[in-house]
């Protein structure tokens, strides 16, 4: 049973990511703002840094494949980025204490990377016109905010469910 608790809490955060797309307040963040939560990244960000680099990226690949297939007419940005941004922050963590504080800062640098990767590879391929200031005060800032604000929330019981989950792997 303990196996696939860690699937559907990905498929969980998956799935609150659209909920919370549709039933956000338009003007939460003023008028114009886009706002992109990306709760099943954080979670991901925080599992390599709690769990494993191996973990982490093979479930990035998967997570980034079926938010591709599901959400985005393109396939293989976020299949591409998921995995790379994870194998960064594995990376990353090699030379940092992996604490709550740390994890907190590595994921935002995380979903910082993400967005402007996401951002760039729009305008490669000229899906978007949005100049890149444009997108900083419009889409990047808002986002985020945002999340910083829901990895303060669920920061400490997601880092003391992967916890667990490493302790788990480690005994078996």
């Amino acid at each position: 049973m303990k196996k696939f608790l860690l699937p559907l809490l990905f498929l969980f955060l998956f799935l609150l990511e659209s909920l919370f797309v549709q039933y956000l307040p338009a003007g939460l963040f003023g008028r114009n703002r886009i706002v992109a939560p990306h709760f099943l990244f954080a979670a991901l960000l925080f599992l390599t840094i709690f769990v494993g680099k191996k973990q982490g990226i093979i479930y990035a690949a998967i997570f980034g494949l079926l938010f591709d297939i599901v959400y985005i007419e393109i396939i293989g940005i976020y299949f591409f980025l998921f995995p790379l941004i994870t194998y960064l922050v594995s990376k990353i963590m090699q030379t940092m204490q992996a604490n709550i504080f740390i994890a907190f800062l590595v994921s935002l640098f995380g979903i910082a990377l993400l967005e402007v990767g996401v951002y760039e590879m729009y305008r490669l391929i000229h899906v978007t016109t949005l100049d890149f200031m444009s997108f900083i005060n419009l889409r990047f800032y808002p986002t985020l905010i945002f999340n910083a604000a829901f990895i303060i929330i669920v920061g400490y019981p997601l880092k003391r469910q992967f916890e667990k989950h490493a302790e788990a792997l480690r005994d078996e």
